[in-house]
């Protein structure tokens, strides 16, 4: 499984990011950088601004004053078109409830992703199939989400995330929505794809989770960072 090498390079920077949703602050003064190779897990309790963070890192919320960089892009400084092929071209997303296409196959789904930036169709199916296979779920390519278990969508969404080789993965609550056995395979494969290179950034409220996957936590409350601290994986 091929990823892009970043290591040690500055992927993330976060300088002053406020982010205003009418009279309140979801994110107020947040600086934060994030180097190739992390795993970063952004904790805290409910409605303290993680996915906020994760959407500004996304390009999906614009802030109202600080300034965002991912790899080398001022998100500030692209418009909509601009973003979206940012997000395609260098972030992978995996989100809590997966957000398959549920009339598209496993291998189309995870296709797909390649094929919306240009890749023939070809290319970019012979490269799902061995995502898949390095997945574990290749034998599951020609099945549609809803007969798919938890644990076989989230590594399909996975799969589908790693398709343009993204300078960044963003999970959102990966875990949260699969049974301990699934949520347990699902904390593997990313530790498994950090420790080939490839940069994470989990926001999660489990710290069982951020023990496992990340080798940084950092805290937010009342949308500022409260705290950060390095791990020691367990894993």
């Amino acid at each position: 499984m091929t990823t892009e090498d970043h290591t040690g390079q500055v992927v993330v920077q976060l300088d002053g990011v406020r982010k205003e949703y009418g009279e309140s602050a979801a994110l107020d003064g947040v600086t934060l950088d994030i180097r190739g190779g992390e795993a970063v897990a952004v904790m805290g309790p409910s409605g303290c601004g993680k996915s906020t963070l994760l959407n500004m890192i996304a390009g999906l919320a614009r802030p109202t004053s600080g300034q965002v960089v991912v790899h080398g892009e001022n998100l500030g400084q692209l418009d909509e078109k601009g973003l979206a092929l940012f997000r395609r071209r260098r972030i992978g997303m995996i989100f809590q409830f997966f957000n398959l296409l549920d009339d598209l196959s496993a291998l189309d789904n995870v296709a797909l992703a390649a094929q919306l930036t240009g890749t023939p169709a070809g290319q970019a199916r012979r490269r799902a199939l061995e995502l898949l296979d390095e997945l574990g779920v290749a034998d599951r390519r020609n099945a549609y989400p809803s007969v798919l278990s938890g644990g076989e969508r989230q590594r399909v969404a996975a799969a589908r995330a790693l398709m343009n080789r993204p300078a960044l993965v963003l999970a959102d609550e990966p875990t949260g929505a699969l049974d301990s056995r699934a949520g347990e395979q699902v904390m593997d494969l990313l530790l498994d794809l950090n420790q080939i290179g490839q940069t994470l950034l989990l926001v999660t409220h489990d710290p069982g989770m951020a023990e496992r996957c990340a080798s940084r936590v950092v805290e937010l409350a009342d949308g500022r960072v409260a705290g950060e601290r390095s791990l020691e994986r367990t894993a």
